[in-house]
Parts: structure tokens; sequence; C-alpha cells
């Protein structure tokens, strides 16, 4: 077993959040035949961040989530422990579960286990605007409520309730609320289902203006 696999020292309490994805990350990663380091490389992140991660001592934000999920070949309802049902077309709303990651709060409005990914998503002020992806694959997202700022490579888009922006995900793109009550969206992407490790190019950096 790879040292940096190996299990938190004792003593070290993981914090409240998503219990099911610390070992869902480790077990995926692996299934993927990626050693901690080349799965954090291609995520952007540090071995020690992934493995923290995985040992529930951190919680994932929401661009995590997914850009791990692109690099294991599997969906963020599958990193989340969801199982795949009957893959009913119809999602009813009482059966939209909330779910927080990183400050974003997130519910998915689309069946599980689909190559094309939808969410309700709803950003608070100041989280997530500092990280910029950029990954294969397309997105889709729609202002409900509130104000977007949006970044596309050099350009910076600011988006009200009605607005929505489609794009190529290789274009670098950032994510954050333009106002203190955060915004609300509907966000589609496809999810390439394949575990190259390389799917990933990971966050740059650079400001919004």
């Amino acid at each position: 077993m790879n040292a940096s696999d190996a299990a938190p020292a004792a003593g070290s309490a993981p914090d409240d959040g998503l219990p099911a994805v610390a070992p869902q990350l480790r077990a995926l990663r692996r299934r993927a035949g990626l050693t901690l380091e080349a799965a954090a490389r291609a995520a952007g992140l540090s071995p020690a961040h992934l493995s923290r991660l995985e040992t529930g001592q951190r919680q994932p934000s929401l661009p995590m989530l997914l850009a791990l999920a692109r690099i294991y070949g599997t969906t963020v309802s599958e990193l989340l422990g969801e199982t795949v049902g009957d893959r009913d077309a119809i999602v009813r709303a009482a059966d939209m579960e909330p779910t927080r990651a990183g400050g974003w709060t997130y519910v998915q409005a689309g069946a599980p286990g689909r190559g094309m990914q939808a969410l309700r998503v709803r950003v608070p002020h100041g989280s997530q605007g500092d990280i910029v992806r950029v990954h294969p694959g397309e997105e889709w997202l729609y202002v409900l409520k509130g104000r977007l700022r949006l970044r596309l490579g050099d350009t910076a888009h600011l988006l009200g309730p009605g607005d929505s922006a489609h794009f190529d995900s290789l274009t670098p793109h950032r994510l954050a609320a333009e106002d203190h009550d955060g915004v609300e969206l509907l966000f589609v992407h496809t999810l390439l289902q394949s575990p190259t490790a390389t799917l990933c190019l990971g966050p740059l950096t650079g400001e919004l203006p």
C-alpha cells in the first residue's frame, strides 16, 4: 500500500459534512488505478489535501467533486455514495435532497448516473470565487436568483435572473456571487466517462476584475 494511503493518525477527528464522500473518494481513486499523488496533481490539489478529503478531515467543494468525478470516470452522485436506481425520467421535488459542499448548496435536478448532470446550485458570496477550472466538456447555467459574476477566458460577465451561459469547459472559467445574498443557478454539465488523469487541468491563478 502506498504510504500516502495510510489511515489518519490517532486522535485526528474528521469534520462534520459529507461522511459518505471520504470512503468513496479513496475507493473510486483506486478503481481508476491512480495513486494519491497522480490524482491530486490532476485535480490541482496537494497530496496532503486529497488525503484529508479521503479521511474525512476536510469537506470537498462542489468544484472539487466535479473535478474528481471527471478524473475517476464517474459521477458526483457516485462520489456521494448515492446508488443508481432505475433512472426514472422524472425527478420529484420531494426526492431532491440538498447537499452542502465547500459552502455551496446543491441539489441533483436530474437522474443520477447519466453522462449529463443537472444541478440546482446556490453559491454564497465569497465562496470559491478564486477557483478557475479548465476541463473537457460543456457547461450550461441559468441564473434563477441574484447576480452571477462569470469569467470566461479573459472576459468577465455579470448575469442576472433569466440570463444564461453555454460554453466549452476548456475555456478557463470561474463563478462567483456578486451580491451578499448569493446566487442561485440551474447548472448542467457533460461528464466525460473516462479515468484518464489528465482530463482536469486544475485551477489557475488570477482575479476577477
